[in-house]
């Protein structure tokens, strides 16, 4: 098995004359660097963090915002054998106390806001303050430090990243991740996704995540793609990036969150703009509606690629690049992935069609949790990993996901799916989406809520939700409460934070 390092470092050196990275900020190109630039940088940069003291297996903590200089210290601690950490940049004080605790990092390389707040956790943390805002070509600190190949002491066991999960309960868990792990995933989505040295991706998801770090990036770093790098989601700047059909920043891939889809349409509107030279549009992370798969495939000409990933097994499924691609199905399983469906009381495997939790094996799946030895036995069964997401396989082998397994409602007795209460709610004339939970209720144990958001200017009310639940659902499925809100809360990724609307319902 190779190791991400290797993969990378082949690649720096291969196409070392093509440009491999436009840093976009506020929509126009700041820097621009060829492979080889990177190649020369990153080691460059690896020599200079070995002079700070971090090693082979030492974790670097990367709490800066998104930056041209993010992507090349993070090819450079893959290169030497560090372990990356990245954290979401907007952390506040407590979840960075956990974290800098948790990660017991040798280095953080942090921007000015959160090196005050890191100070302020610990003032022995080495840390190593770069401004994201100064230009990449300005930072001359690491330009005289010795260069060198660093990759040759990598393994493919060795840990290359540790990313802290977004669970719902408890405290984050860092989820490790190999550079075994992190070159099969990478290899797997090239060969699924036809990813190519004639690529152009239009990146515009954060670094702190699977998707944009290790899906985009790795990937189109891997392949020779061109890569156009924004600083941040900006659904005009993104269209406009999008719609060029002529030049060297003419996009061929693009990777979202269905949630960043949904800006985006919302921004196009009528325009009828020409998106034909784009041969990929991947949607994850979150669950694409079918009314927003049809609608995109609309505006866009061609059907998005819905796929599913975990932090903790990279991807796992995907429509099919070519062939039938069935919205509202996560697609089938790329190569290497072995899969079981079991029954979550029996832990007996259920046949095609019939709902289970998705149990997975597979060379991308993480090794264990940073730390969290129990964590870590509870999630593995006999070497299979335990997903928590509730899903079946239809007659044709394309899966799809029915619910996540923590957020059954169990309500009088009876076994409650949020998504299907969710589905006939969101089919209310006037219903943009909605997120049901289970909350506390002395009579039936948990009671159905639901947090409604209205599409602009549509009259939606309570009764009226009522009476569709009747129509459509038992009455112990239907929402005892409705609220009626203007947006629900998300991660970075888009994923909608189930605890965060079950406080509406509970509050204080």
């Amino acid at each position: 098995m190779q190791t991400i390092a290797a993969l990378i470092s082949e690649s720096l050196k291969k196409h070392s004359g093509k440009p491999a990275l436009s840093f976009f900020r506020q929509g126009k190109i700041e820097t621009e660097m060829a492979y080889g630039d990177l190649d020369r940088d990153s080691n460059l940069l690896a020599g200079f963090f070995r002079g700070l003291g971090a090693k082979r297996g030492d974790r670097i903590i990367f709490s800066v915002e998104k930056s041209l200089f993010q992507i090349v210290a993070h090819v450079a601690a893959l290169r030497m054998g560090a372990v990356g950490v990245p954290l979401n940049p907007g952390f506040k004080k407590p979840e960075l106390a956990y974290l800098l605790n948790d990660a017991q990092a040798q280095l953080v390389i942090a921007g000015p806001a959160q090196q005050r707040t890191i100070q302020e956790i610990d003032p022995e943390a080495r840390i190593l303050a770069v401004d994201s805002e100064v230009p990449y070509h300005h930072l001359s600190f690491f330009r005289n430090a010795p260069g060198g190949e660093p990759c040759g002491s990598t393994a493919p066991e060795d840990p290359g990243l540790i990313i802290y999960t977004s669970g719902t309960t408890g405290k984050p868990k860092g989820a490790v991740l190999t550079q075994g792990n992190l070159a099969h995933d990478a290899a797997n989505i090239i060969e699924a996704w036809k990813i190519a040295a004639s690529d152009v991706l239009c990146h515009s998801l954060p670094l702190f995540h699977v998707h944009g770090l290790c899906f985009a990036l790795h990937t189109a770093l891997i392949s020779g793609s061109h890569v156009l790098m924004l600083d941040s989601f900006s659904p005009d700047h993104v269209l406009r990036l999008l719609s060029q059909t002529e030049g060297r920043c003419r996009s061929t891939v693009f990777m979202a969150v269905p949630s960043m889809y949904s800006r985006l349409l919302d921004a196009l509107g009528a325009r009828p703009l020409d998106f034909s030279h784009i041969r990929m549009w991947a949607s994850g992370s979150a669950p694409l509606l079918v009314r927003d798969f049809e609608r995109m495939t609309r505006a866009f000409g061609k059907e998005p690629v819905e796929r599913e990933g975990m932090t903790e097994t990279g991807m796992n499924f995907s429509n099919p690049l070519k062939g039938k691609r069935k919205p509202g199905s996560i697609g089938i399983p790329l190569p290497g992935l072995l899969i079981r469906i079991v029954h979550p009381d029996t832990g007996r495997d259920v046949p095609a069609g019939e709902n289970g939790e998705i149990w997975l094996k597979g060379p991308s799946v993480t090794p264990g949790y940073w730390r969290k030895p129990g964590e870590t036995a509870a999630a593995f069964v006999e070497g299979w990993f335990r997903t928590g997401d509730l899903g079946r396989m239809d007659e044709e082998g394309y899966y799809f996901l029915t619910d996540r397994l923590k957020h059954i409602i169990i309500s009088g007795g009876e076994n409650i799916s949020p998504k299907e209460v969710e589905s006939v709610i969101n089919s209310y004339e006037g219903v943009a989406e909605s997120s049901v939970v289970g909350v506390p209720d002395e009579r039936w144990g948990e009671k159905v809520a639901a947090a409604v958001v209205s599409k602009p200017q549509a009259q939606v009310n309570v009764q009226g939700l009522h009476a569709h639940c009747r129509e459509q659902l038992h009455n112990w499925k239907c929402p005892k409460e409705f609220i009626l809100i203007g947006s629900l809360p998300r991660n970075a990724m888009g994923k909608i934070l189930k605890d965060e609307v079950k406080k509406l319902f509970t509050p204080g």
